[in-house]
């Protein structure tokens, strides 16, 4: 591992990558374990669901916002790390909670960081390797991420019942201040200046390039059928309810989103690899065309926990070639000086892509039916794979 330079395994990489790691152990061993204490608190039944949608929206909307500003002050590396500490301090909040909308406040705080920290965080780790490395980059970063993301409801799972629910709650502060640490030490961005460019944040975005607004448009329409994962693991609990018993499918559930996310964690560096190799947008075509699969697999796929687990596994597959690739596609379309919006706006469409999608899917879910739901997905995600595709007149870095 060598410092900034021309090696893209260096020190702003790996600090970026184990960061990510202490982070998302932190607050998804917290975000694990909310059902259960907003059941202790006594909170509503539609309490999860407003946290949830709140929050989620605060984030998407924070990112555009910070990075256009991060990128006019040149104070991207300042950005980021507060952003890390607002998530390190959710925990905090929930472990005092007797209320639910303390929980609210602690989970938009919580989440407000992460969508402060993303855009900034991503123009310097684009800025620190050289542009045909982006995707290895990129792919260690996810996956470091994911890793994190399975170590901490692993911990929750292992440690809550013998030390207490709040006591694991308080717990969780410690990796989350261990990734602002490791940000501050070990994250260094390669010269740091002003934007010269002063234009007002509408007309910015104007001024982004056309190949990266097209990008930007199938990405939106493909995440239109990217609903949430939460949604698929209640589908999988309801689906496998009457052979396994409530209790059993909810177990069943918990394993099947470990699979997704061990599957997401192993492959996101091979699909950066990949990308760099073959051209960015061409596996990220490939990812898209797995997630049609996937929507499919779950309409015709009969309940059991053999084909559950395959699409799960697939789920993994998609979503690691979507976050490594988005976001090194983004790098390689959008000049370093304005990489910060474009990372912001990218993760904006991906935000709104979420939120009408977990919408119109739970509707469809409650109304028609799941096949529906599925289908729906299925059909939207194709038509994103195939405006991407017919785009595919962009410039590769290959």
């Amino acid at each position: 591992m060598g410092d900034d330079g021309d090696d893209w395994l260096n020190r702003t990489v790996v600090g970026a990558g184990v960061t990510s790691f202490f982070s998302d152990l932190g607050h998804e061993a917290v975000t694990v374990l909310l059902p259960s204490l907003l059941i202790v608190i006594g909170a509503p039944v539609y309490a999860l669901g407003v946290i949830e949608g709140l929050s989620d929206g605060a984030s998407s909307f924070v990112k555009l916002i910070s990075g256009h500003w991060s990128d006019r002050l040149g104070k991207r590396k300042e950005f980021a790390l507060a952003g890390y500490l607002a998530t390190a301090v959710f925990p905090a909040f929930v472990a005092v909670a007797t209320v639910w909308p303390v929980v609210l406040l602690g989970r938009v705080i919580g989440w407000v960081g992460r969508g402060t920290r993303g855009p900034p965080r991503d123009a310097i780790l684009a800025k620190s390797v050289p542009p045909h490395d982006l995707g290895k980059a990129f792919g260690f970063h996810r996956a470091g991420d994911t890793l994190g993301a399975i170590a901490g409801p692993l911990m929750a799972l292992v440690l809550v019942a013998s030390i207490g629910l709040r006591e694991f709650i308080w717990l969780t502060l410690i990796p989350g201040f261990l990734a602002v640490a490791t940000f501050w030490l070990l994250v260094r961005e390669k010269n740091p200046a002003p934007s010269r460019d002063n234009t007002k944040l509408v007309a910015s975005l104007r001024g982004l390039p056309g190949v990266f607004k097209r990008f930007l448009g199938a990405v939106l329409v493909f995440g239109i059928a990217d609903f949430a994962h939460t949604l698929l693991i209640a589908f999988a609990i309801v689906a496998l309810t009457p052979s396994l018993g409530l209790a059993g499918a909810t177990a069943a559930g918990a394993g099947l989103y470990l699979i997704r996310n061990v599957v997401y964690a192993v492959a996101s560096y091979p699909f950066g690899v990949l990308g760099d190799r073959f051209g960015r947008v061409n596996m990220l075509i490939l990812g898209y065309a797995v997630a049609v699969a996937t929507f499919i697999g779950f309409a015709v796929v009969p309940p059991g926990l053999i084909g559950y687990g395959a699409l799960f596994a697939l789920a993994g597959l998609f979503i690691a070639a979507e976050d490594t690739l988005e976001g090194a596609v983004t790098a390689e379309l959008v000049e370093e000086q304005r990489r910060g919006l474009g990372f912001g706006a990218l993760a904006t469409v991906n935000g709104i892509g979420d939120l009408v999608s977990s919408i119109v899917i739970g509707f469809l879910w409650a109304f028609i039916g799941y096949t529906a739901g599925f289908l729906f997905a299925a059909i939207v995600a194709a038509a994103g794979t195939l405006l991407l595709a017919a785009a595919w007149s962009w410039p590769s870095a290959a």
